[in-house]
Parts: C-alpha cells; structure tokens; sequence
C-alpha cells in the first residue's frame, strides 16, 4: 500500500479557497468529534445507544444539514481516502486491541478464535462471493467481473469487532468477550488478507496450481505477519529494558513505545504483509514484556494515550460514515435503477446472516469438543449472541469497498455505485440495528449473573481498581495449570516454565524488571 501525499491530504468538498477550506472543515470536524464524545457520555447510562451508533446519527444529521446548505452539491466536510484510514485510522485501533487484551482468556479461547475468525471468515467469504455471482443475474447487474463478486466476498466478511465490543461488557460476560474480540480482530486481518490476495490472483486462468499457490501464500501472509510482530514487541522489549530510557525521560520511552509499534504495521505493509496482524500482536507482546520495563508513570501514560488515540479513531471513522451516506454522487448514479440498488442490498443482507450462521454454529460444535469441561462448553444461547453479535459491518468493510469501487472516493459507474451504496446502506443498518439490539438479546438469552457457562468469569481481573492496568497487573498471576486433562492448561503451565526461563530474563517483564535505585520501580518491580 504506497504512501503518496494525495492519500494524506483531506480535500474539501464545500469551499473555494483551499487554505481557508482545510482549516474550516477541520475545525467543524473536531467539534463533531466533541459532540460525539459529550453525547456519548450522557446516553452512556441508557446502555442502549454506544458511542458508533451516536457517531454515525451525529454524521448522518449533519450530513442532511450540508446537504441542504449547498443545495444538494455535497454531504461531505472531507473527502474520505481508502488509504488514510489504512495508514493513519486502524493501526491505533488494532494496536489498543492487542495492547489492552486480557492474554489469559485469549489464549485460552485460541482455538475457538482460529475456528471463528479464520476458517469461519473463508466459509462467510465463499457464501458471500458465489451467492452474489448467482443471485445478482436476477437484478440484471452484469457490469461486474469475476474478481469484483470475490473482492465483495472479502468486503462482506468482516466483522466489525468496534461496534461489538462497545455493547458487551468484558465483566458480565468476559467468555462471549473474548471471543467476539479475538474473532473480530482476526477476522479483519483475514478479510484483508483475502481482499489483497483476491486483487493479485489471476482468476482468467485458475488451476489445481494456482488454487495451491494462493492457499500458501494465505498462509504465508499470516505466519510472517504474526512473526513479524512479535520480533518487533521483543526488540521494543530488550531495547527498553537493557537501555531503561526511563531513568532519564519517560516521555522518550513512550515515543519509542508508540513509534515502534507504528513501525511494525509501516514495515507489514512496505514487505506487503498483513499490518493487522502484525501491530496486533506487536501489541500483544509489548504489553506482556515492553510495558513492565518502563516506570510506573509511562505505564499509566501508556495505556491512557493508547486507548485515547484507538477511541477517536473509531469515532472519527463512524461520523465519516454517517456522513459518506448522504453522498448524491453514489446516490445519483445508483438510482438510475433503484430496484436494483434495494434489491442488492437485500441479498447481501441475507447473505450476510446465512453466512454468519453456515460457521458459527458448526465450528462452535467442534470447538467444544475440544473443551473438556461441560462449564467451559459454548452454550447454544452464547453461540445465538455470537453470531448476532459478529453481524456487524463496519469501518474494514467501507475502507475495501472503496478501495475496489472508487476512485480517490468517487466513481461515476453505474455498478460500482451501487456496491457503494449497498455497502453504507449494510453497514448502517447492521450497525445501527445491530448497536440497540445487542444489549437486550444478551439480557434475554443471558443473565451473566447466574451464567455458570462463562467459566471464564472466575479469572477476571482487579480491574475495578484499576480498568486499564488490569492487563498488565493481573492477566498473569492467577494461572490455574492444575488440570493436566485441559489442553490449554498444560499448555499455559509450559509456556510460562519457557516464559520464565528465558524469555523474561532476557526481555524483561513482571517480576523481571531492572531496579534503578530511586525510580518508581524500585518498590513494586519484584512483586
């Protein structure tokens, strides 16, 4: 993904002078970004409304006013590019995932976030791309190749983990938690990953060769992605810890920290890897090694600036789409046949349900055969929740979709207008419908308070004290390897024996942090 400046710069769509337009539609943006936090907060209590659906009404509200104020020219304050939200929108969302992750519960669903977010993403890809091929010869929409129905195959299979997220509470049911994140975070690196193996395949001439060659560098993409991130997390890690910048600077040692981490996605991306995946883990690993090396202060800091910067990204991506709704160019192409437009979003609606529904509740099957114990089985009502849950589209599905339909935002074709608007009018719908009803199906399927399934309960963590260090104070002291017949245990007992024994020492860690005399360290660091 090359970095050029027309995919950095953000050009108005309302005015004629640039430098007073740049500075206008700025301003007005971050004002809207104010309003969504403030309004977020008040109707935070309703446990109704999350702050993506108020972002997306704020962005659809205002929009409408735009609109009606330039008689019908624009909806936009800025014009949205692909590439920014690649390059400067997800990695702070990714990296805070993996930074803030309960590692425990992760790792102990491992396989059932594998199942769900890799094999399932591939069954959702191949209903989506071959139901469409069928389907769209009814609506007389022959102005799509072959590539184009796989490239929306790969749009429409992922999941928006943002939106879903918001609505479930990690406390009152931390099972359905963990693998709704771990699902969506591996989801989207496996959508991309489809989507840019997808625009590299030749499909005019597909063999048994070919077929093989694109499944190993599927694989390929994801085993050097997560490399990739984890050799970035430790050298963070050693270099901190053997340097201990801190001494002299916390403020250096949190730039190294976030430059670092933002380094891994760049270099994903500059060898043509999986940048998710790769500042995903990096995450992991700098949360579990990097972040016990530097002083208390940076700690707090850390994890406070990080998942700042993740919040006003989602933020900032939901009120653009709110807004990119309401964009008369897609809309006035598109409806020179509307029956085609309802009728595209239709299907695709309904494929997206049969698609969530044709792996969750399968692989949920062989996932508990793996899972010993009746109390850590995935119950049918927990399985309903997840793939309600999951059928949310989001910011990765309109970023791809205009990645393959438009041009620097816009496109004057017929058919790629109506994938456009059939795109926004899914995510919009899944998003909104999906945010409000979330919630109270969880509350009438669940009652996390006598759920006995969410065994996964017990080993929540101190983080009413503290919610943002609960990760790194808690996530590792409470490993239960009592249970030789759990696979994940006794995987969990050796890998802290390895852990331990030489990665820690090496790489620093809880318990395993250099104590400078008169540093913030020096009365907690051995705890």
């Amino acid at each position: 993904m090359a970095l050029n400046s027309s995919s950095v710069v953000m050009k108005l769509a309302l005015f004629s002078s640039p430098d007073t337009a740049s500075v206008d539609s700025i301003t007005l943006f971050v004002l809207l970004l104010c309003a969504c936090v403030l309004i977020g907060h008040l109707l935070e209590k309703s446990r109704w409304m999350t702050e993506s659906v108020v972002a997306i009404i704020i962005g659809l509200f205002t929009g409408t006013i735009i609109l009606m104020t330039t008689k019908g020219r624009s909806s936009h304050i800025l014009v949205f590019d692909e590439e920014l939200f690649f390059i400067y929108l997800l990695p702070p969302i990714i990296f805070n995932a993996g930074f803030q992750v309960k590692k425990k519960q992760f790792f102990r669903n491992f396989l059932a976030i594998i199942l769900y977010g890799v094999v399932g993403s591939l069954i959702s890809f191949l209903i989506v791309s071959l139901g469409s091929l069928q389907l769209f010869k009814s609506l007389d929409l022959d102005l799509m190749g072959l590539g184009d129905y796989f490239a929306l195959g790969a749009v429409f299979s992922a999941t928006d983990s943002v939106c879903t997220l918001q609505v479930l509470n990690q406390e009152e049911t931390p099972l359905l938690y963990s693998l709704v994140f771990g699902e969506g975070v591996v989801n989207d690196a496996t959508s991309v990953v489809l989507f840019n193996a997808i625009q590299k395949f030749d499909l005019s001439h597909i063999t048994s060769a070919n077929v093989l060659q694109f499944i190993g560098n599927f694989f390929y993409l994801f085993l050097a992605s997560t490399f990739l991130g984890v050799v970035v997390g430790l050298l963070s890690a050693y270099v901190i810890k053997k340097l201990y910048i801190g001494r002299h600077s916390t403020d250096r040692e949190i730039a190294l920290m976030i430059l670092m981490a933002y380094m891994s996605y760049m270099l994903a991306e500059l060898l043509d890897l999986s940048g998710i995946l790769t500042v995903f883990f990096c995450g992991i690993v700098m949360s579990h090694y990097t972040w016990h090396n530097v002083t208390e202060n940076s700690r707090i800091t850390s994890r406070h600036a990080f998942a700042t910067f993740s919040f006003v990204s989602e933020i900032f991506i939901f009120l653009y789409v709110g807004m990119d709704a309401l964009d008369m160019e897609k809309w006035k192409y598109a409806s020179d046949s509307p029956w085609t437009l309802f009728g595209a979003c239709g299907i695709l609606l309904c494929l997206v349900l049969l698609g969530r529904a044709a792996f969750v509740f399968p692989l949920s099957f062989i996932a508990n055969l793996f899972r010993k114990s009746k109390a850590d089985k995935i119950a049918f009502k927990q399985q309903v929740v997840i793939w309600w849950a999951g059928l949310m589209r989001g910011a990765v599905s309109i970023a791809l979709a205009y990645n393959k339909f438009t041009r620097k935002g816009h496109t004057q074709l017929q058919g790629n207008a109506i994938m456009i608007t059939s795109t926004i009018t899914v995510v919009l719908l899944t998003n909104v419908v999906g945010g409000l009803l979330t919630k109270p199906l969880i509350r009438s399927l669940l009652d996390p308070h006598k759920n006995g399934g969410d065994s996964v309960a017990s080993d929540s963590f101190s983080s009413k004290t503290l919610p943002l260090l609960a990760n790194g104070q808690g996530s590792e002291s409470n490993i239960d390897t009592g249970n030789p017949i759990d696979s994940s245990q006794v995987v969990h007992h050796y890998w802290r024996r390895f852990d331990d024994s030489f990665m820690r020492p090496m790489f620093g860690g809880r318990g395993f942090v250099p104590v400078v005399p008169g540093s913030p360290e020096e009365g907690s660091s051995l705890h």
